[in-house]
């Protein structure tokens, strides 16, 4: 996953840019960036690692200008490298630009192969790139109808701002797969992956941009199109099981409140004679607490997330079993020890984690240890700009329900149904948008291509 945010005439564009990040560092904590323009120049910051710890007084002072776009990444395919850091900055004959984007287009190898052998050079290994040369070749008078030519051409999940010497345009696909808002502060437009950024900042959260709109904000002011041809709307509902943040509003629905309905659905699907339920910190949080309320059981917090874990440690070799699960989480012995343990989380992808989570709470001297997962079983890989593995790493793919439980050494196992997830999301089944559900269900919205022949390796999706 990635985070984008963009503001446009404000006094202090990267610093706010710089809290709007900072709100958004749970999408991406591979690498960040700022560009920063005045209207006469665009001034790039790019960086390995957390928002705040690559960003100070004096790095943000050199970002000048009233506008400002900038990324949190995490990469869906391929390594971690400063040259695939966003966002993308180039001089072209139009002037300079640069792009942030969080999403994965689906035929970008398609498309790269087609302007590789008319000439053109890459940068990066990023599927974005592939937008900017596409942009660079666009006859089109106006930035806005070379980004539109551009997103014609590509088939994908995107959300994207763009930051030109005198524009800011913000865009979404015409599915709205991954998701994107506008707000307003101190007289300055603000767009972010996420509305908790608002927050922060003390932005008004205005409304989410429509799937398939394009906004296009300079000094005159804001405009809105409908460039793309319209389509069935497809949110990822994967955003509000896990990835979002829990204080976010995305496309009408409160995430702490599906989560929460998530919880209780599955504890009417799921119930359990058990003593406690606790969570898998901090995502399998709130559906424990709406299974507990639903259940009557209480909740506690019987595994501990330590705050501190860095991106590098020395691991010992054999001496620690499950050293990596230990360093995250430690179980609470007082809540767990002699009770019947109903353990909460969010999915399981390859259940080697939930594996190892199952024998701590063992160890610390559980009777009884209960999984209930707030999602169906993931069986299939998300292409549209979330980190999944591939379907043979995906347990669910080629296992049961009965063999990932005997797999994981729990008492049982229960997953929520996909009719539950729809239903927690949506309550009142009067959602004027569909969602994508491809990862549970394999039914892609977007056709996924065969990579070309001449390519064994893939582009990087943000």
């Amino acid at each position: 996953m990635c985070g984008i945010f963009g503001v446009f005439g404000h006094p202090e564009a990267s610093n706010i840019t710089y809290l709007g990040l900072h709100s958004l560092q749970h999408r991406g904590q591979e690498s960040t960036g700022i560009v920063c323009g005045n209207g006469r120049q665009l001034i790039a910051s790019r960086h390995m690692g957390h928002v705040a710890d690559v960003y100070n007084e004096d790095v943000l002072a050199q970002l000048i200008g009233p506008n400002a776009i900038g990324h949190v990444r995490y990469s869906t395919a391929g390594g971690s490298h400063i040259k695939n850091a966003q966002p993308f900055a180039v001089d072209y004959a139009h002037g300079t630009v640069a792009i942030a984007h969080n999403g994965n287009l689906v035929n970008a190898l398609h498309l790269r192969g087609e302007l590789e052998q008319s000439g053109s050079i890459f940068q990066s290994s990023m599927d974005t790139e592939v937008i900017v040369h596409l942009m660079a070749r666009s006859k089109a008078p106006t930035l806005a109808g070379r980004l539109v030519e551009a997103l014609g051409r590509v088939r994908g999940a995107y959300s994207l701002v763009v930051l030109s010497q005198g524009q800011l345009i913000a865009v979404r696909d015409p599915l709205g797969i991954r998701p994107l808002a506008i707000g307003r502060s101190r007289g300055a437009y603000v767009f972010a992956s996420e509305s908790c950024a608002f927050d922060l900042i003390e932005a008004e959260f205005i409304r989410d941009v429509a799937p398939g709109e394009m906004i296009v904000v300079d000094h005159s002011g804001m405009q809105t199109s409908r460039p793309f041809a319209d389509a069935s709307c497809r949110h990822c509902v994967f955003e509000y099981v896990y990835f979002a943040r829990p204080d976010a509003i995305l496309d009408g629905p409160g995430v702490t409140d599906c989560r929460e309905r998530m919880g209780r659905s599955l504890a009417k699907e799921h119930p359990v004679d058990a003593d406690v339920v606790i969570c898998v910190p901090d995502s399998g949080m709130t559906a424990a607490i709406g299974y507990a309320t639903e259940s009557g059981l209480p909740f506690r917090m019987g595994l501990i997330r330590s705050h501190y874990v860095g991106r590098t440690f020395i691991e010992p070799q054999q001496s620690i079993r499950h050293f990596g699960v230990k360093l995250k989480l430690n179980p609470a012995r007082p809540v767990i020890e002699g009770k019947r343990v109903v353990v909460v989380d969010d999915s399981i992808v390859r259940g080697t984690t939930s594996r190892k989570i199952v024998g701590m709470i063992r160890a610390a001297g559980a009777r009884e240890v209960h999984m209930r997962i707030s999602c169906p079983p993931t069986r299939s890989p998300c292409y549209y700009g979330i980190d999944t593995p591939t379907r043979r790493e995906l347990i669910a793919s080629s296992h049961t329900v009965d063999e990932i439980c005997r797999y994981v050494k729990a008492d049982s196992l229960g997953y929520l149904s996909a009719e539950g997830m729809l239903k927690s999301v949506d309550p009142d089944g009067d959602a004027v948008h569909g969602f994508c559900d491809a990862c549970f269900t394999g039914d892609y919205p977007i056709e996924i291509p065969e990579p070309p022949a001449s390519r064994s390796g893939g582009l990087v999706g943000c």
